[in-house]
């Protein structure tokens, strides 16, 4: 984890988000998957938040936009859920502000980071509409650290993340965008 610090947070989360693409492909803090594997919204999961009523936060940004070492789109958003009650981690529980749009590296750029961050929200989110997950529009240039700052939200209770590079189902993927 310490690969996330200091390009998208300050320091690593005391938590871990279980993340787990079908039945049971799971994400292990920097392990290898791929796009076509990434392609459909994940199972996400937290221990810690029993018996709280807290509404809970989830981000998926990819740091290395285009590549690593010239991250100029520095952070594409992947997913953005608000309002997901603490209880019980669930997104579809949340408001999306951001639809899931898996993962999508340029070819020949190498290995992408994907992060997944959640946060405790004081209050509710108010915000719309959802990005949906067919435009890019709204998700370059995105800034998970600012996100947290506009909504109160802290530093982040828990993350994980996988890596990726271009596979076939990239070109797929990006037929399916409209701007």
């Amino acid at each position: 984890m310490d690969d996330i610090v200091p390009d998208v947070v300050d320091a690593v989360p005391a938590g871990t988000v279980q993340v787990t693409y079908g039945d049971d492909l799971q994400v292990r803090q920097g392990n290898e998957l791929t796009p076509t594997q990434v392609k459909d919204v994940p199972n996400v999961s937290w221990s810690g938040l029993e018996g709280r009523s807290n509404l809970i936060t989830l981000l998926m940004v990819d740091p290395d936009a285009p590549t690593r070492q010239d991250p100029k789109f520095r952070e594409i958003l992947h997913w953005a859920v608000v309002n997901i009650p603490g209880s019980n981690i669930d997104p579809s529980g949340g408001h999306p502000l951001a639809a899931y749009v898996g993962s999508g590296p340029p070819q020949g750029t190498g290995l992408h980071r994907y992060i997944f961050l959640l946060y405790r929200q004081e209050n509710k989110i108010e915000e719309t509409p959802t990005i949906s997950n067919t435009t890019r529009a709204g998700r370059l240039n995105f800034n998970a650290r600012d996100f947290a700052a506009k909504h109160g939200l802290g530093a982040p209770i828990a993350a994980n993340y996988y890596q990726a590079q271009f596979d076939d189902y990239v070109l797929e993927r990006n037929k399916t965008f409209t701007g």
